[in-house]
């Protein structure tokens, strides 16, 4: 196994990737003046979906490519890694979610200041509900975690083809996004959310309002008790199945 330094390094690359990206195609949709602008809902579904199977295919040949807390809590509970990396891990996690912010503030600075709206801005970076309603919003992060973590537990049950299995990562978080993501920007990963939103209120950005800190609470703790009940879940039935 690489060392831990490389682990880290992995899970910082891969989540850089992962937030440009994604993050960048929400900019391109949402922003003023880009010629994207306007796509839609089913070009964010799919552009997460492609972000995230690209930040894994960048980063699991250094690590095991979790690119998300929810994730390494999760396999940490059921013993599938260490919790000497969990902090290693997560440290990589949120450095590159935030350095990645940083850049898409310069990547798209004309657009930033052209955007006049708040909710628009903080949507660049971070999650936010359709409806704000604390207990539904919070049960679906639970939910679409859960999904995600027994998706990507049942991957590694199945036989697949070498290195198959980060496309079909990008397809799960591209089914949730339809399915189970209009609630509330499906976080699914304290990380994607949470880094963003602390750059959001660093950065110097015309217009942008202010960071929903009220709201924070839910993409960070429902990733983590839904990554925990999926892995949880998915670890004792399997053991059932011959």
């Amino acid at each position: 196994m690489n060392s831990t330094f490389v682990q880290f390094l992995g899970e910082f690359i891969g989540t850089f990737i992962l937030i440009l990206l994604g993050n960048g195609i929400v900019c391109a949709v949402s922003l003023k003046k880009t010629k994207a602008e306007g796509a839609g809902w089913i070009a964010i579904a799919f552009g997460w979906g492609l972000a995230v199977m690209l930040g894994v295919y960048s980063s699991s040949f250094m690590s095991e490519a979790h690119l998300n807390p929810a994730v390494t809590i999760g396999m940490a509970l059921i013993g599938n890694i260490s919790w000497s990396l969990v902090l290693p891990y997560i440290a990589g996690q949120f450095l590159g979610a935030m350095l990645a912010s940083f850049i898409l503030w310069l990547f798209y600075y004309p657009h930033w200041v052209e955007t006049k709206d708040a909710a628009v801005i903080l949507g660049c970076h971070s999650t936010g509900p359709a409806i704000r309603h604390f207990p539904s919003n919070f049960f679906g992060e639970v939910i679409g975690t859960m999904v995600l973590l027994i998706g990507i537990l049942s991957f590694g049950r199945n036989h697949l083809a070498d290195g198959l299995s980060p496309a079909l990562v990008g397809g799960l978080i591209t089914a949730i996004g339809f399915s189970l993501g209009a609630t509330t920007g499906y976080s699914l990963n304290p990380a994607r959310d949470l880094g963003p939103r602390i750059m959001h209120a660093l950065l110097p950005i015309k217009n942008k309002g202010t960071s929903d800190w009220g709201y924070s609470w839910v993409p960070v703790l429902g990733p983590l008790v839904g990554g925990a009940l999926g892995c949880l879940i998915f670890n004792s039935i399997s053991p059932l199945i011959k």
